[in-house]
């Protein structure tokens, strides 16, 4: 008997020992892969004079309004990870104020009819719908965005401009905002460079940076933003980057089927997403699991690459496109592919509606006396491509989600549409930061078609950065910046955010 004990001692030490030794090698090489995609392009990207190689390890000082995240919140996450809709963003959905507009009756909403009965919310001042939310002001989230006053994401900036300051807005959705996890954004990267240039050169200038992205959002929502959220702060410069949530490629094809439109559920129709009810009305079994699996994956790497590992058990081993049904693709008549007429009405994927917002945005930028800068959009897709099926599993999802679509067609309309950015910035006699043609096509930069890894936000930052810093430069050298801003005459973009409840399971 004591033998049989030492023997099951033996097994079970020497198991911990080696799951052990696993978790902190492969957290080990979570680490070393973290920054090494990035390092190794580092040097394709042409540096702007007076820029130094070392500053694109430096990261931006430890943000001062970063706090402990309260318990009640984590306990918002707990109750979304149990009811088992986790997908997308839903985690982050509990922690941002939403339009009252917007959601109106929470259980109408196609959307918002699955979060744990709980919402914030917030009333928008002049009664417009749009956009759907905006971040929680000067808090930090239970996935680690932390907010300002105007609740943008990044570190506080006063209302009233201060003298010898140049101020940098970013508008955009997802790829501006950044993941959450991550510590810091693009915008913040490129702040703190501009800030070290400045410095290293003997500059008097500070450079205030604001992040105003936020995902899923669109050109025409950005037109509130700017508006209502942005230009009370006084900007030098708005940059615009974005290029997914409009890239609707139903707008070249035939005969697909009619997708659900409007946002809200009719009347007596179920949620569309109500979480799984175990039988006899208790817990879920499925919420259970994916609870534990979220939070054991939140805290062992080894966990982490098991569920990729599973994951991918059923995708294509060779990584390459998916099979697609065959569509009929249209081109409006007489549009030049390679020269496109940016006055057109019928611009596919949406461009068209995009062009009008831009306009509207500079315009409002230039009353203001900031001026608009656009960039390219970047897309991780090629015909062709193959892909590691476990390490790049998310992206193989998300370029295949496109389907009936091809690579080609994504590839061929990412091209179109930023040759109709770049015919707008030449039209518009704006400056252009042709993000796409500089990025590296690295899948191991990348989480998806379009987000980046940390290593890849960094990597962005730097090429926004080049890319700016001649633009910044000719401003100071011109007299034009740092520019006297007389007090504001509105406002400060803040708001009060209140907490909804309710309940769409109880009947009526």
């Amino acid at each position: 008997m004591k033998k049989r004990l030492l023997n099951v001692l033996l097994v079970v030490g020497s198991v911990t020992l080696c799951t052990a030794v696993a978790e902190f090698v492969v957290r080990w090489l979570d680490v070393a892969e973290r920054m090494d995609p990035a390092v190794r392009h580092l040097d394709e990207i042409a540096r702007a004079p007076g820029v130094e190689r070392a500053w694109f390890f430096a990261d931006p000082p430890p943000l001062s309004n970063r706090r402990p995240v309260p318990p009640q919140w984590r306990e918002l996450v707990r109750q979304v990870e149990e009811s088992g809709i986790t997908e997308g963003t839903r985690r982050d959905d509990m922690f941002k104020a939403w339009n009252a507009e917007f959601v109106g009756d929470p259980c109408r909403h196609r959307y918002l009819c699955g979060a744990p009965g709980r919402l914030f919310v917030y009333d928008p001042p002049l009664g417009e719908k749009r956009p759907p939310y905006r971040f929680l002001p000067d808090t930090t989230s239970p996935t680690g965005l932390t907010t300002n006053d105007y609740g943008f994401r990044g570190p506080p900036v006063p209302f009233e401009r201060r003298p010898k300051t140049v101020r940098i807005a970013f508008i955009g959705a997802s790829t501006t905002v950044g993941d959450h996890f991550h510590p810091y954004s693009y915008p913040e990267f490129v702040g703190n460079w501009l800030n070290l240039w400045a410095r290293a050169h003997k500059i008097e200038v500070t450079f205030e940076v604001l992040n105003a992205g936020r995902e899923s959002i669109t050109s025409t929502d950005n037109i509130t933003v700017v508006r209502e959220e942005v230009l009370p702060l006084k900007p030098d410069l708005l940059v615009y980057y974005e290029g997914a949530n409009q890239f609707d490629l139903s707008t070249i094809a035939t005969g697909l089927p009619a997708m659900p439109t409007g946002l809200l559920l009719p009347p007596g129709a179920p949620c569309p997403a109500q979480p799984a009810v175990a039988e006899g009305g208790g817990k879920s079994e499925a919420g259970w699991w994916v609870s534990l699996g979220h939070r054991l994956g939140e805290e062992f790497a080894l966990v982490r690459r098991i569920e990729a590992l599973v994951a991918a058990r059923d995708l294509p081993a060779d990584g390459g496109e998916w099979p697609k049904i065959d569509v009929q693709r249209v081109w409006p008549a007489g549009l030049d592919e390679r020269d496109p007429n940016i006055g057109r009405p019928d611009l596919p994927i949406t461009l068209s509606t995009v062009v009008h917002d831009l306009d509207t945005i500079r315009g409002a930028a230039e009353q203001s006396g900031a001026e608009l800068v656009l960039a390219s959009f970047f897309w991780l897709v090629k015909d062709g491509m193959i892909l590691d099926p476990i390490r790049h599993r998310t992206i193989l999802e998300y370029l295949n989600g496109y389907a009936p679509f091809r690579y080609r067609d994504m590839e061929r309309m990412a091209a179109f549409q930023n040759r109709v950015f770049a015919k707008y910035a030449s039209v518009r006699k704006l400056a252009f930061i042709d993000i796409a043609k500089h990025t590296p096509f690295d899948p191991d930069l990348f989480v998806d078609g379009i987000h980046t890894t940390y290593a890849g936000e960094r990597l962005r930052a730097w090429i926004f950065f080049q890319q700016l810093l001649p633009i910044v430069e000719s401003h100071l050298k011109s007299g034009a910046w740092p520019r006297q801003v007389a007090p504001s005459d509105v406002l400060p973009p803040i708001f009060k955010a209140r907490p909804i409840t309710f309940d769409c399971k109880r009947p009526g």
